[in-house]
C-alpha cells in the first residue's frame, strides 16, 4: 500500500531504519549496522550486518540485509540515519529507493554544512565520485523538527511520515533504537544521544 494511502487512512506504517555502530578509524575492521523494524512506533524484529569504513557497499550492504530477511513484503519506508555509514560509505539514495521499490529517507538531526562535508570527502580517495552520490540524494528539506532527503515520495509525505514515526523528540523510533543497540552491542551500553 502506498505510503500516502497509510498516512491518509491512519493505518500503521511499517518501517526500517537503519544506523552504524561506534568503529575505530583507520582500522580494517568491519563497522556493524544494524536496521531497526517497527510497526509505527512499537519494535517488531531487526536485522545486522557489516560494512566497510569509508567504502562503497553501503547500498548493496542494506539492500542485501532486506533481499534476504523476512520483514521486506512487510515493509512500507526504509529510514537512514544519514547519508553515509562508517564514515563515508555514502548509500546512494535513489539507487536504494529503485532497488527495494520502497520510500527512503535520510534523516539528518540538524542542517550538514555541506562545504565541511565536501572538504571532508576531498581528503578520501575517489572523492569526486563520493561527492556525486551525495549530491545524488537531492534537496535538504527542512519540516521542523525534522531534516531529511527523500526519495520515492514527496516531501510532504515524508515529513507527514517522519512525524507519525516518532515517539518524541526530532528522531524516528526505529532510528533511536538502531542508535542504542548498535552503541550496546559495541560498547557494553546504550549511547547518550539517541
Amino acid at each position: 500500500m502506498e505510503l500516502a494511502t497509510l498516512i491518509e487512512q491512519r493505518r500503521t506504517i511499517r518501517v526500517i531504519g537503519f544506523d552504524d555502530a561506534p568503529f575505530v578509524r583507520r582500522t580494517p575492521d568491519p563497522v556493524a549496522i544494524a536496521g531497526v523494524v517497527c510497526g509505527g512506533t512499537r519494535f517488531e524484529g531487526m536485522v545486522w550486518g557489516n560494512l566497510q569504513a569509508d567504502g562503497w557497499n553501503a547500498t548493496e550492504t542494506i539492500t542485501n540485509l532486506l533481499i534476504k530477511s523476512k520483514f521486506l513484503p512487510q515493509l512500507h519506508l526504509v529510514l537512514l540515519d544519514g547519508i553515509s555509514f562508517g564514515g563515508f560509505n555514502v548509500v546512494d539514495l535513489p539507487a536504494l529507493s529503485r532497488g527495494l521499490n520502497l520510500p527512503c529517507i535520510s534523516v539528518m538531526r540538524r542542517q550538514p554544512n555541506l562545504s565541511k562535508v565536501e572538504y571532508a570527502l576531498r581528503r578520501l580517495p575517489d572523492s569526486e565520485r563520493r561527492w556525486a552520490i551525495v549530491q545524488r540524494a537531492g534537496t535538504i528539506y527542512q519540516t521542523p523538527p525534522f531534516v531529511f532527503q527523500v526519495c520515492g515520495a514527496t516531501p510532504a509525505i515524508a515529513a507527514q511520515a517522519l512525524d507519525k514515526l516518532t515517539d518524541r523528540g526530532h528522531v524516528p523510533e526505529a532510528l533511536r533504537l538502531a542508535h542504542l543497540i548498535t552503541s550496546a552491542v559495541i560498547t557494553g551500553e546504550s549511547g547518550k544521544q539517541a
